[in-house]
């Protein structure tokens, strides 16, 4: 049996915390989605959240990023100006504010706009900043229009990272499935965020773009200094990029710690293979997990 007491968080080695989660529960009704969760993601980390289908992976994103508040719990984005308790501010002040960003497992592109007009729509506040909030853009004072060329440049910069420079300007809805991933993700750094969250990134691409997906969220971690938070089922991903593992099953926190730890970790393999704690794993599964394979859970469908 696994030990139903609440694990203590994790502060991974070295790292300077950015997100602290502190007794996290969500309750719906008779449903406790989120049971007593803490952990900790660290500043320029890649900290992963997996789990079985259903564990509540989804819900803790949803809990962080406003679109539900928690029952119980408190959760602290650490800055040098002061934390910021998420489960106190309204959903649009924790990406405004809070500078918070998030994708979906499923694609939440504009698709009937320019792939460039998905990542300046990105900088509105700022644009909406610079406009003073009423119609000055219209007439081209300075300030707006260093504003507008600034969010241009930003807007570059990106497509250039992504590789969709020269489909600047097609419809993002005509773009291939692996570059409409990776232009999602481009439109969440547009809004220059200190943590962001990737909810299945690697969702339906193929290996190679899964290698490219990875080198991609290595580089925002190195050069750009960005914590992130990462759901995902594809191991292959999880265990290559990942600096720090959280696991969850049914709502609790069953593992939490480094890549290594958690691939040895028996109440991890047990919650996703359900192998009697007296069993030995077959050879190959065994051999898998020790590659860094891991067992690759289906595509959720309605999600906790």
């Amino acid at each position: 049996m696994i030990d139903p007491v609440p694990l203590p968080a994790t502060v991974p080695s070295g790292a300077t915390p950015l997100l602290t989660v502190d007794h996290l529960t969500m309750q719906f009704g008779g449903l406790l989605a989120i049971d007593d969760l803490s952990m900790v993601a660290g500043h320029s980390e890649i900290t992963a959240i997996i789990g079985p289908n259903g564990a509540g992976k989804t819900t803790v994103f949803n809990c962080l990023t406003g679109f539900y508040k928690p029952t119980i719990g408190r959760l602290a984005l650490h800055q040098p100006e002061g934390d910021k308790l998420l489960e106190r501010m309204e959903g649009f002040r924790i990406a405004q504010d809070a500078r918070i960003a998030r994708t979906f497992q499923n694609i939440r592109l504009f698709p009937a706009m320019s792939v460039l007009e998905n990542l300046i729509v990105a900088q509105h506040n700022k644009l909406m900043r610079a406009s003073g909030y009423t119609v000055l853009g219209l007439f081209g004072l300075p300030g707006y229009r260093r504003a507008e060329a600034d969010a241009l440049e930003l807007a570059r910069y990106w497509l250039d990272r992504v590789g969709l420079t020269d489909r600047a300007d097609d419809n993002a809805g005509a773009l291939p499935y692996g570059a409409q991933r990776r232009l999602e993700i481009a439109r969440a750094m547009c809004t220059e965020p200190v943590l962001l969250c990737l909810d299945e990134p690697a969702a339906g691409l193929n290996p190679r773009e899964s290698h490219d997906l990875n080198e991609f969220l290595r580089f925002i971690r190195d050069e750009h200094k960005i914590g992130i938070l990462l759901i995902e089922h594809d191991m292959s991903v999880v265990m290559k990029i990942s600096d720090h593992i959280v696991v969850l099953d049914y709502g609790r926190k069953i593992s939490d710690g480094t890549p290594e730890a958690v691939r040895n970790d028996p109440n991890v393999i047990r919650a996703y293979l359900g192998e009697d704690e007296d069993e030995e794993l077959p050879p190959e599964v065994a051999a898998d997990l020790a590659k860094g394979a891991g067992p690759s859970a289906p595509t959720e469908g309605p999600k906790t």
